[in-house]
């Protein structure tokens, strides 16, 4: 059950529409999960964000920076992703990003392990570096003591944490939505 209407292409007024189609035609287009069911409306985070289109277009923007507007690997941003979907429980993110993970090179076991919150194993010292910050970020609300700081720093550098805390934030406000509307 979905607590907001859900709109069609048809239903929308002027700035809605010019929403819907920057989310339409954008990268997100060729990604690995439909972004419109097979009457036009839009799928999981995004029919909300027509509800109010300057909002919506800023956390689109922010969305659209994060996937594809950072250094970070695909790997990387996958493994983040799917550790602040299980963290936060949000079935619409892991199931997107569990395809996005794959296609990124992602293996059945560490999709598996990222899905039920353990350590995946990575044999890349930046991925691991990068998983268990994101983890830490997640699931401490952002509470990372001095030496863990300093660990993830030297292993990822300045630019990486900016863009890992950057993209927990924004998935962790995708996750809230997504339960909160019943996506």
């Amino acid at each position: 059950m979905n607590r907001l209407s859900r709109l069609r292409p048809d239903e929308l007024d002027d700035e809605q529409a010019t929403l819907y189609a920057e989310i339409t035609a954008g990268p997100r287009a060729g990604g690995p999960f439909a972004l419109t069911d097979a009457e036009g409306r839009l799928e999981g985070p995004f029919n909300a964000m027509l509800f109010s289109p300057d909002l919506g277009r800023s956390l689109q923007d922010l969305g659209a920076a994060v996937r594809y507007r950072t250094e970070l690997t695909p790997r990387v941003r996958e493994i983040a992703v799917l550790v602040v979907a299980q963290v936060r429980d949000s079935a619409f993110e892991r199931q997107a990003h569990e395809r996005a993970g794959a296609a990124a090179g992602l293996t059945e076991d560490e999709l598996a392990a990222l899905r039920e919150g353990r350590d995946p194993r990575l044999g890349d010292a930046v991925e691991h570096a990068a998983w268990w910050f994101t983890r830490a970020l997640a699931r401490y609300n952002g509470t990372v003591d001095d030496v863990a700081y300093e660990a993830a720093r030297s292993a990822l550098g300045e630019r990486a944490l900016f863009e890992l805390s950057t993209l927990v934030g924004y998935y962790a406000t995708l996750a809230l939505q997504l339960r909160l509307f019943k996506v």
